[in-house]
């Protein structure tokens, strides 16, 4: 059981971390939180003249100090607690089990009130800053984004690739494996528009699908470069056997 020396000294020590936390909150406006934006607290009006990479710096410092504060109000409200204890006689006792609390524990962690064998377990906090609520992923919440095939609708995911392509704010330099072309950087850039197979981009058939006839590309001297490569034919026929491809004639004539 404590005495009322050691009762005395573990109040004193609370009652001066209490002190600190409530002059700190007072400074700093519970971590700016008592103000109605973020933006308040940098001297912004808005997030649209912002660049990127500086919004989300400013939301990981929003993320931050959310944290902190939870962090210190959950302190506070634990010393109350422990000070409202030692007013009702009943510190230093496990709230689980009742026994006492050994003296060691309670000057590492004076606001405890369970012994080590019943300490409660780290709650994960699910607060997060509401302004990530506008700065998702431009998809994975509308219709066919969750689906586990690829749909073939134009998506949200379509409809930011549309975007995309037009540039962002990311240049070669922000991937780890850098694409050649500023025409490269948006997601699947590589995806076939119009088109399933590489080779329906220069080849044609009637309307009954005979008479193949390729037309002369870069993308058709490119697959057929490949397939020279790779010394294979392609599912309806080696390439440069084609009667109707104007271009291996060419081709072969100046050779």
């Amino acid at each position: 059981m404590l005495t009322a020396e050691q009762l005395s000294k573990l109040r004193l020590q609370l009652e001066r971390e209490k002190q600190e936390l409530e002059e700190r909150f007072a400074t700093n406006e519970h971590f700016g939180f008592e103000r109605a934006h973020f933006h308040e607290s940098m001297g912004e009006l808005s997030s649209y003249d912002n660049h990127p990479a500086d919004e989300g710096t400013e939301l990981y410092e929003r993320g931050k100090d959310l944290a902190l504060n939870e962090h210190e109000e959950n302190q506070l409200k634990n010393i109350v607690r422990a000070l409202e204890a030692m007013d009702r006689g009943e510190y230093g006792k496990c709230e689980v089990c009742g026994k006492e609390i050994p003296l060691e524990r309670l000057e590492a962690i004076p606001t405890t009130a369970y012994c080590i064998d019943h300490s409660q377990n780290k709650i994960i906090s699910h607060d997060r800053p509401v302004e990530e609520g506008v700065l998702m992923p431009p998809f994975g919440k509308f219709d066919f984004d969750d689906s586990a095939d690829e749909s073939v609708a134009f998506d949200a995911e379509d409809s930011w690739q549309e975007v995309a392509r037009w540039g962002t704010s990311e240049s070669p330099s922000d991937f780890i494996d850098p694409p050649d072309h500023y025409n490269d950087m948006y997601i699947e850039s590589d995806e076939n528009i119009g088109y399933v197979e590489d080779y329906e981009n220069f080849v044609g058939v009637d309307i009954e699908g005979k008479n193949i006839t390729v037309y002369p590309n870069e993308q058709h001297e490119k697959y057929e470069e490949e397939l020279d490569e790779e010394d294979i034919m392609t599912t309806f026929g080696d390439l440069p056997a084609f009667e109707h491809d104007p271009y291996v004639e060419e081709r072969e004539r100046r050779e």
